[in-house]
């Protein structure tokens, strides 16, 4: 059961690969949305931009420029990574307690959208489909981080002071990725490469769910319309595709000559150590939100090198 679609949305991390797709899906159905987020990058028509960094601000600060802005929902879509439990604290932690603490600051009621992560549940059985009753036990810096965030929203939502539901995301892809993702940053190195030196590419020996961030967008508009939420969604492709598999589609799209680029499987470094294989069960979203994935793999990097070029990485 859906209720009134949101009118006045704040997306914290508004410029970032997922949370610039969340602000123009919001704009797109009508919503009056603000960007909020460290720096402005180039965005869609329809919603306006705000400068302030979430993690250093003060909760009273946050909650008068909530309050000014009016809004009934607010999305969290800041993310970070780092090489330390602090760094990561400070990017993913931090910015849900300022939020936290300045939504209890608020006369009224604010739904609350938490953009987790699947690396939250930690290694998962291989050939299988995790769903949300699974405990989560995660083991990178990531996961634990995102993990640490999210569950300070569902003890909020617990205690009654706020309405919120928690999105965990597989991996993303489509246009504008993070290049500090392995697709995106393969991209930047596929548009510089020289076919006649040609490209090494070591791949990881995984199986991954990749879901269209315009698509993970959807779901989020989907989830703040919901009359009463639930606290936790899976939203994925439910499907683990071969990361080598995701590489050759995108050689292809380059235009390279196949021959140029020489792949390699071989065990890589990864911020989430033990995602061998991902594969969520996005079942719940689909019955609760009527919502499913629109755009294939072949769709989404297609997407991804359109919109990629010798850039450096867009910060939130």
């Amino acid at each position: 059961m859906t209720a009134h679609p949101p009118h006045r949305v704040a997306v914290l991390g508004g410029t970032g690969c997922v949370g610039r797709h969340v602000c123009a899906a919001f704009a797109e159905r009508g919503a009056r949305v603000v960007a909020i987020a460290r720096r402005e990058v180039p965005q869609p028509p329809g919603h306006r931009f705000l400068s302030l960094d979430v993690g250093r601000t003060t909760a009273s600060e946050l909650a008068s420029v909530l309050a000014e802005e009016g809004v009934d929902t607010v999305v969290n879509a800041t993310l970070g990574w780092g090489g330390s439990e602090e760094e990561m604290t400070r990017a993913n932690l931090r910015p849900v307690e300022r939020l936290l603490a300045a939504l209890r600051l608020l006369p009224g009621s604010v739904r609350l959208l938490q953009l987790g992560s699947v690396h939250e549940y930690g290694p998962l059985p291989r050939g299988a489909a995790t769903g949300e009753d699974v405990t989560p036990d995660p083991v990178s810096l990531y996961g634990r981080s995102k993990l640490a965030a999210s569950r300070l929203v569902l003890d909020a939502v617990r205690r009654g002071e706020c309405r919120g539901t928690v999105l965990r995301m597989t991996n993303t892809i489509g246009p504008h990725p993070s290049m500090e993702t392995f697709l995106g940053s393969l991209a930047v190195r596929l548009r510089q490469a020289d076919p006649a030196e040609g490209l090494d590419i070591t791949v990881a020996p995984a199986r991954r769910d990749y879901v269209d961030v315009r698509d993970a967008a959807a779901a989020v508009c989907d989830a703040a319309a919901l009359e009463v939420p639930e606290p936790v969604f899976n939203i994925g492709s439910g499907q683990a595709v071969d990361i080598q598999e995701l590489v050759r589609t995108l050689v292809a799209i380059s235009g390279l000559p196949p021959e140029s680029v020489r792949m390699r499987r071989a065990e890589v470094r990864s911020q989430s150590p033990g995602a061998d294989w991902v594969e969520v069960d996005a079942s719940l979203a689909r019955r609760r939100l009527g919502w499913q994935p629109r755009y294939s793999l072949p769709e989404s990097l297609r997407a991804m090198w359109d919109t990629v070029g010798g850039q450096a990485a867009e910060k939130v």
